[in-house]
Formats: C-alpha cells, sequence, structure tokens
C-alpha cells in the first residue's frame, strides 16, 4: 500500500493479487481507508484502464474479507 499524491490530491493505492495477475487498485482523494491493510484480502469491482503497462481500477467498489492465512 502506498499514499502517492496524483495532480496534486491524494490517492491511496494498493496492489491486489489474486493467485494469477495482479491490479493496481487507486482511491483518489484518499489518505486512508479503514481496514484496507497489507495482508487483508478484498473483493474489488469496478472498470478496469492500462496506465504504464499495468491494470489499474481507479475508486473501485471493495468488499473486506478475512485476513490472509485465516
Amino acid at each position: 500500500m502506498t499514499l502517492r499524491p496524483r495532480g496534486g490530491a491524494p490517492a491511496l493505492e494498493a496492489e491486489l493479487y489474486d493467485g494469477t495477475d495482479v491490479i493496481d487498485l487507486v482511491w483518489l482523494g484518499r489518505r486512508r481507508i479503514a481496514g484496507i491493510e497489507p495482508g487483508r484480502m478484498i473483493r474489488a469491482e469496478g472498470l478496469i484502464s492500462v496506465q504504464d503497462g499495468r491494470k489499474v481500477m481507479f475508486n473501485p467498489r471493495y468488499e473486506l474479507r478475512g485476513v490472509k492465512g485465516e
């Protein structure tokens, strides 16, 4: 997880791996989201785009799941 400004506004970025591929999740205008932390399992839904050769989903809808290993 990374806090990285985009266009002068804060953006929270998380890398999601589903066992087959990686996608970057980006929440614009957010510095933190309660429950989203390294190792947390989530389900994300939204429009996928490609930036600099990486899959990216901006402001995805999400559902918090259990912690990895539980």
